[in-house]
């Protein structure tokens, strides 16, 4: 399993790819947005690593945010439109779920060494 900020990283670097090359593709502006989030993602990679919770949980309200945009909006879309985009908000859905497991199990871990340390 990935720990937060590799998974992080992944999130990051597959929603840059894809919102570039679905911009390449369409020329549609709304396909800059993913790359937008992984950019700020990407940006919060080293804060992560070093488990700053602040940044952490940022993190994670913003891969939801843009986890419920493409299962809710974009998925519905490219579900009747198929074609590559389909296959590149699968990838983007993916390694958002990756990792919000990730985070997950970083808080898990972190509150049972809090408690243990007690």
């Amino acid at each position: 399993m990935l720990n937060a900020g590799n998974a992080n990283v992944l999130n990051a670097v597959t929603l840059m790819a894809m919102g570039a090359w679905g911009y390449s593709d369409t020329d549609a502006k709304t396909a800059l947005i993913p790359l937008l989030f992984g950019v700020v993602l990407l940006v919060f990679s080293n804060s992560i690593r070093e488990h700053n919770k602040v940044v952490a949980h940022i993190a994670v309200v913003l891969t939801l945010l843009i986890l419920f945009a493409l299962v809710g909006m974009r998925l519905p879309k490219s579900m009747v439109t198929g074609g590559i985009g389909l296959y590149r908000v699968i990838a983007m859905i993916v390694t958002g779920v990756i990792a919000l497991v990730a985070f997950i199990k970083s808080f898990i871990d972190a509150k049972k060494a809090r408690e243990a340390g007690r």
